[in-house]
């Protein structure tokens, strides 16, 4: 049994749900989702609009894999069109600022030229202060993929801790030369 897929997945009230052939559509106050779901695989039964649940026809290790993934890939799509994903970018070090351009962000990170980076439809990026992003919007994986793409654009340094980093984010600071 899978401890992640048994459990059943609950829709908030401005959520809506339906199935389609192997489609599942969520649609919510923050953005719409469809998921492609194998029907021969798995039996998925929407309870009053209330509550998902989705359990295989046969268990094998194959099913026992996909039956956790695509539970948490359908509660992501649910809590993404209710509330969305939300990721906090801090850019640290002397001269390191950002400024939103249009749908471009353009990022000064101690480099000879500055960096315009193209925001992709479906997703809102803040700056807060000039050192603070906001990253928003319905899909993890893309809130995820974005907030990945502009940490490696400048790495962290381990001496100074120079960089960009997400919010808390640890830093494994290395010591110096001694004399």
């Amino acid at each position: 049994m899978s401890k992640i897929g048994k459990i059943n997945i609950s829709i908030p009230e401005k959520v809506k749900v339906a199935l389609a052939g192997n489609i599942l559509n969520i649609e919510g106050p923050m953005g719409k989702k469809s998921l492609d779901i194998d029907l021969e695989i798995f039996n998925l039964d929407i309870k009053e609009g209330k509550e998902i649940s989705l359990k295989p026809k046969k268990i094998d290790p194959e099913t026992k894999r996909l039956w956790g993934m695509k539970r948490s890939l359908i509660n992501n799509a649910v809590i993404g069109s209710n509330t969305g994903y939300e990721k906090t970018l801090e850019l640290v070090g002397v001269g390191y600022r950002a400024a939103l351009k249009g749908k471009q962000l353009n990022l000064q990170l101690g480099y000879s030229h500055d960096i315009n980076f193209d925001i992709p439809d479906g997703i809102k990026i803040t700056v807060d202060k000039q050192t603070t992003l906001k990253i928003s919007g319905a899909d993890k994986q893309q809130v995820g993929s974005i907030a990945s793409k502009l940490k490696t654009l400048r790495k962290i340094e381990p001496y100074k801790g120079k960089g960009i980093r997400e919010k808390g984010q640890y830093v494994l600071k290395k010591e110096g030369k001694k004399k």
